[in-house]
């Protein structure tokens, strides 16, 4: 059984910075891809970013492009997206996810295990 739990949300300022922190149980954790994705209120949840097992490759969506880096610590079981210039578009429920078959990384039927989520909100 693989457990994924978010951490690091919180209310940030327009302009301001947060890291979002992926923790997993389970020593596979380092073969897989993992994926972060948002969803806001009344809306789709939507592909952020993801990262290969190895952490030599990396995604994101155009929206965060230049603004968000994920990275990984496979020693630790953790992935991270450090998250800059946060826009309050940026408010949602970030969850991070595995990917199951390793690629499609921006398509959420690749993914099959996730964290329940974890919340930031970013005032203007």
């Amino acid at each position: 059984q693989v457990q994924l739990v978010e951490s690091g949300g919180e209310l940030v300022q327009a302009g301001g910075s947060l890291r979002l922190s992926c923790t997993a149980s389970g020593r596979t954790f380092s073969m897989y891809t993992i994926g972060w994705f948002r969803q806001a209120p009344g809306k789709e949840r939507e592909f952020v970013a993801a990262i290969r097992w190895s952490g030599g490759t990396t995604q994101y969506a155009g929206s965060v492009k230049g603004r968000f880096t994920i990275s990984r610590d496979n020693a630790k079981n953790t992935v991270y997206l450090e998250m800059n210039n946060l826009k309050s578009e940026d408010t949602a429920v970030y969850y991070c996810a595995r990917n199951v078959y390793n690629s499609d990384w921006q398509r959420r039927e690749m993914y099959d295990y996730w964290g329940q989520g974890t919340q930031v909100t970013v005032s203007s």
